[in-house]
Order: C-alpha cells, then structure tokens, then sequence
C-alpha cells in the first residue's frame, strides 16, 4: 500500500509541470503601436488583428503608447515578461532609435538585444507632399528654395530620427539643403499638422499619403523609392531628380526577448497563416500598404542590413538638441 501511495504520489509529481503550463495563448494578447493612431504602423496593426485574432483563438487587442519617437512603447514591450502576450508593431525607426540616443548624449528606453524580431509585414516608402494652395509645384521648387533661405522651409516629422526625419534628412544630405523639422509625435498628427498649415510639407507612407491624395487635400512631389510606385506612376523618385538615396518606412513584429521557443514557433506560424488569409491581403492592398512578408531569420538579416543604411545617415546629422 506504501509502495502505491509512493509511485502515485511520484507520478503527481512528474505531471504536474505539464499541467502548469498552459498551451499559448490562454488569453488576450495585447500589440502595442508605438505611435499615435492614423499612421503607418497604427494602419498595419489595425488589418492584422483580426486575421491573427483567428489564428491564436483568442483576441488580439491594439494598445497605442504613443511618445519620445515610439520609444515609450517600444520600452514597455522591450521590458515586460518574454511571454508572448506583448508584442509590438514596430516601424523601422525601432533599429535606429538606441543609436539615435547615443549620438544625442541621451540614455536609450532599450536596446535591440531585449527585442525578439517575429516578422516583417510591410515595406514602404515615404511619399513627399504640400498642401494644394503650396506655391512649391515641384521637388525642385520645394530645393530651390531650400538652397536659397536655409532652415526656414518647415516640414512636420513623427520625431527625431522617426521614419519622416530619416526620409526627408536623407534627401536633404545628398541635395545640398537643410529644413526644419517640428516634431508632432506621430505620422496621423504630422499629416494634420500639414492639412492645418502649421508646415509646409511633410512625408507619409502610401497608405496615409494615398487618402489624402485622393480627397485633394494634397499634392504629392517626390517618392523615396528606387522606382517609380504602380499606384502613383507620376511620382518622381529621388533618384529620378538626380539624388543617389531611397528610403523606406517598414513594419514589423516584435516580442520581449528571450522567448520560449514554443512560444515563438507558434507566434512565426501564426502570422504567417494570418498575412495569406484572403481578406488580409485584400486589406493591405485596398490601404495602399506595399506587402512584403518575412519570416522572423530573413527579417533580422533585412533589418540588420537597411538599420546601417540609416546609421550612416544619422551619424551624419549628428547630435539634435
């Protein structure tokens, strides 16, 4: 009788880890957007959750932690428990914002090495524009002037080395010029602070620029891609006005790292049956948002590859008060 009260008492023992671990997820996973609602990740965020919401069996609920660049809401999924149920929808900014702080004497929120990459979603260019009534009908119009009262032409930005700074310093280094840049905090208030005339120009990705295009709210004078969008075969390149340059605003999955790697299979597995659902893609495409799907190891090689692209860049600027 002992000898049984001892093997049942044992095997209790060994099943009772199995039973603690619950299967992932359990519960609500919540994706953090580390900018203001109406821009590029915010619209990304918003076409995923219900296709993944699907996948993981459970809802997936969009949280905006908007502030200093994306990196408040970069910090907090950076530093919560590695358990799969916070995760961050990251514009491509979240390579380059450490190094951003070291170059301005600052402290960074976090680090790459506390982020675990699980999938890139989009790649997008940035897409120059002025309000309709801008006496700047051209990219050229809008150099010359630049080239002729230096830091007087205004342009509205998410942030200090945030996607629009990059894309528009970018041109600017290779162009000879220098603007000013007012920081709003996010792509959604840029874009209004343009459509409000607190600026004269600023840059979106498609799927904001493309609305307000097509409203007439705006009109568009130069792309940063290395070709010439589909959408907006009009639009010339910065390669096209003779600038060596392209950039990109892309979206992409993070995790708090380590995690475990059931954990992260499930979460690879997930997206990527969640971008092939039909209605995602369909939603993608009607947003104007450039698909470009990669698993969690070509992500890391491609992020890797275009965040020294913008060092350099930023290195070049140099420290901004």
């Amino acid at each position: 009788m002992k000898l049984a009260r001892l093997f049942l008492a044992l095997l209790s023992l060994l099943a009772s880890p199995a039973m603690a671990d619950d299967p992932y997820p359990n519960k609500s996973v919540n994706l953090i957007v580390a900018n203001p609602p109406g821009g590029a990740s915010d619209i990304n965020a918003r076409i995923l959750v219900e296709p993944l919401s699907s996948v993981l069996k459970q809802p997936v609920v969009v949280i905006n932690r908007p502030g200093a660049g994306g990196a408040i809401g970069t910090a907090q999924v950076a530093t919560s428990k590695p358990d799969g149920y916070n995760l961050l929808l990251a514009l491509s900014s979240v390579i380059v914002a450490p190094e951003a702080e070291l170059v301005s004497g600052r402290k960074s929120l976090y680090e790459l090495n506390q982020l675990e990459p699980i999938a890139l979603l989009s790649s997008d260019p940035m897409i120059v524009v002025v309000r309709p009534d801008s006496p700047y009908k051209t990219m050229e119009d809008l150099l010359k002037a630049a080239k002729e009262k230096p830091n007087t032409i205004t342009y509205s930005s998410s942030g200090n080395f945030g996607p629009i700074h990059l894309s528009v310093e970018m041109l600017a280094y290779q162009a000879g010029v220098k603007f000013a840049q007012i920081p709003f905090g996010g792509g959604g208030p840029s874009m209004i602070a343009l459509l409000g005339g607190q600026v004269d120009f600023t840059t979106a990705a498609p799927s904001v620029a493309a609305q307000q295009i097509a409203a007439g709210k705006v009109r568009p004078l130069a792309v940063s891609s290395a070709k010439r969008l589909a959408a907006f075969p009009d639009i010339p390149t910065y390669k096209d006005l003779g600038y060596n340059t392209e950039y990109y605003i892309w979206a992409g999955l993070y995790a708090p790292a380590p995690l475990p790697i059931a954990v992260l299979r499930t979460l690879r597995e997930s997206i990527q049956k969640a971008t092939s659902n039909p209605q995602y893609i369909d939603s993608i495409k009607k947003s104007g948002i450039l698909m470009d799907y990669r698993d969690a190891p070509e992500f890391k090689k491609f992020a890797n590859e275009d965040g020294q692209r913008m060092l350099k860049v930023i290195r070049a600027i140099g420290k901004i008060d």
